[in-house]
């Protein structure tokens, strides 16, 4: 087993798109095929219930809140977020999208673009996601007649909102990948190939003063306040003073911990 390389280029990722696209299932399927194929300490495959793991979310079958993954390629480490698809809770996508350097946006092939697919390239414009790439889904649904007229369509919704129409689309069956079909296995690391070289890799201002945007906070027994972000400048660690700045006075506090 390979240890998690920290010298490798760390990019945070999300899956965004359509409720019911298979957003959710190709997160899963990206985990499961790395675990096969490239094998480390840090591939393990994390299944759709797992990422899938709120009580309303299990109960209603679609993702409500961002799920964070992580895994590695050969070149890159990646922090993966499962965006929610459903319009009601089209707040946590906003939330989950303003972290991300690029997303892989899922379209079923056997439906095409679909109300929360435009909301959600449009939403990714607004909040400066640099980059998007495409899976194209549910390929074993799909009628094949349809397929190449669902790519123009995707195509041409990526250039209406300034995105590159020629971006890569790889085509396949997460679902299938996940039973552990050899030709989707290889689709999802065509996918995950794309990434490596697609994505461009972000600039970090490390000589900069250090700043998180915060997300989310949580209470944690033995742990105290664990606050969730974005790291937008500078670098953190453990021990070190840092002011917690904001409508209320500020305040300093000391860094406990910190995990990626």
């Amino acid at each position: 087993m390979a240890d998690f390389d920290r010298t490798k280029t760390h990019l945070n990722v999300g899956t965004i798109g359509h409720v019911d696209h298979g957003k959710t299932t190709l997160t899963a399927a990206i985990t499961s095929v790395l675990s096969k194929k490239l094998p480390s300490d840090i591939n393990k495959p994390v299944s759709y219930e797992q990422i899938d793991n709120a009580p309303e979310e299990k109960a209603r079958g679609i993702t409500i809140a961002t799920s964070h993954q992580e895994y590695e390629t050969e070149k890159r480490h990646y922090a993966h977020v499962d965006m929610p698809g459903h319009a009601d809770y089209i707040k946590n996508m906003i939330t989950g999208a303003a972290q991300i350097d690029g997303a892989i946006l899922v379209v079923s092939a056997a439906d095409g673009p679909m109300p929360q697919t435009r909301e959600h390239v449009l939403l990714a414009k607004q909040v400066g996601v640099p980059s998007i790439l495409v899976f194209l889904n549910k390929m074993d649904l799909a009628d094949p007649e349809l397929v190449d007229l669902v790519e123009e369509d995707v195509r041409d919704l990526l250039k209406k909102y300034e995105f590159d129409r020629d971006c890569p689309i790889i085509k396949g069956s997460a679902t299938k990948a996940l039973e552990g079909d050899a030709a989707n296995e290889e689709a999802v690391m065509e996918l995950l190939k794309a990434m490596d070289d697609y994505i461009p890799e972000p600039k970090r201002d490390l000589d900069k003063p250090f700043m998180l945007a915060v997300e989310d906070v949580f209470s944690i027994k033995g742990r105290g306040t664990v606050a969730t972000g974005r790291v937008e400048t500078g670098v953190v660690k453990v021990n070190e003073e840092v002011e917690i700045v904001g409508i209320r006075p500020t305040k300093k506090v000391v860094v406990t911990g910190v995990e990626m």
